[in-house]
C-alpha cells in the first residue's frame, strides 16, 4: 500500500479541477413587524453592484465559524457580543451547480441565521453597503440567491409549525401577542388572537409564564399582559401548524 509521502511525492494539483468552498448567509429578522433579510450591494466583480447575500470564500476555519465571522462582519457585531450570541444558526442546504459563480467552480454552504434584534448593518470587506430588506422585496439577487433565500425562508416557516424557534424572535421575557406577531410576520399572515393564544397554551413546554405583567401592546385601560419566557421543549406538540382558512383573521 503506497504511503502517503509516496503519494503526496507524486500528485500534481494541476491535474485536478480548481474547487472553493464559500459559505451564505440567510440572516432573518423582524423590523416595524416585518419580516427581513440582510442583504449586501456587492462592492467587485462578479455581479458588481448587485445585491446579494452576505457570504464569503472558507478560510482556515471551520463552516460554521466562517458564517458566523460573515455575519459578524456585515452586522458590525464582533462574536462575543450579547446580540450575536443569541442568534439561532444552523446550516441550510449546500449549493454547487457548475455554473452558479462565473469565476470557477464553487460550492457554497448555505446557513440560516434568526435573531430577535440587530443594529444597522455595516458592510464588510467585499460589499458596498449593507442593509435590511423586507424578504417580498428581496429579489433579483446575484447568483443564486434567490433560491438561496427562497429555501431559507420555506425552512424558517416550516420550523415555526413544530420548534419553539420563534422564541428566537422576541426578548427574554415577552407577551403571547409579541410571539404571535412573530408568526404572523414569518408567516405572512394575520393571525386570530385568541386561537393563537388558546393553541400556544395548549402545547406543553413551549411557553412558562413568569408570574408577571406588563402594559405594553394592551389595550388602553384594559388588564396587563401576562409575560411569559421560553420553555423547556425542543419539539412542539402538538404542532402550530400554519393557518387554514378558519384560522385567519376576517
Amino acid at each position: 500500500m503506497q504511503d502517503q509521502d509516496s503519494y503526496l511525492a507524486g500528485y500534481n494539483p494541476s491535474k485536478y479541477p480548481s474547487l472553493a468552498v464559500t459559505v451564505d448567509v440567510v440572516a432573518l429578522t423582524i423590523r416595524d413587524a416585518k419580516l427581513c433579510v440582510l442583504l449586501v450591494e456587492r462592492g467587485a466583480q462578479p455581479f458588481a453592484g448587485q445585491r446579494a447575500l452576505p457570504g464569503g470564500f472558507v478560510k482556515e476555519e471551520t463552516l460554521d465559524d466562517a458564517a458566523k465571522r460573515e455575519l459578524a462582519e456585515e452586522t458590525g457585531v464582533k462574536p462575543g457580543h450579547g446580540d450575536l450570541e443569541r442568534v439561532h444558526l444552523e446550516q441550510l442546504k449546500t449549493y454547487g451547480n457548475p455554473d452558479r459563480d462565473p469565476r470557477m467552480r464553487i460550492v457554497s454552504v448555505a446557513y440560516l441565521a434568526f435573531a430577535p434584534s440587530l443594529p444597522d448593518p455595516t458592510a464588510g470587506s467585499d460589499a458596498a453597503l449593507a442593509y435590511w430588506v423586507p424578504v417580498d422585496e428581496a429579489k433579483d439577487l446575484a447568483f443564486d440567491h434567490d433560491d438561496v433565500l427562497a429555501d431559507g425562508l420555506e425552512r424558517a416557516r416550516a420550523k415555526l409549525e413544530y420548534t419553539p424557534l420563534a422564541t428566537a424572535f422576541v426578548n427574554e421575557e415577552f407577551t403571547i401577542g409579541e410571539l404571535r406577531q412573530v408568526y404572523a410576520s414569518v408567516w405572512g399572515e394575520d393571525l386570530h388572537a385568541g386561537n393563537f393564544h388558546r393553541k400556544v397554551l395548549s402545547v406543553p413546554g413551549f411557553v412558562e409564564s413568569t408570574g408577571t405583567t406588563t402594559s405594553r401592546g394592551g389595550e388602553r385601560g384594559g388588564p396587563k399582559a401576562k409575560l411569559y419566557r421560553a420553555g423547556d421543549a425542543k419539539l412542539l406538540h402538538p404542532a402550530l401548524l400554519r393557518p387554514t382558512r378558519e384560522d385567519r383573521v376576517r
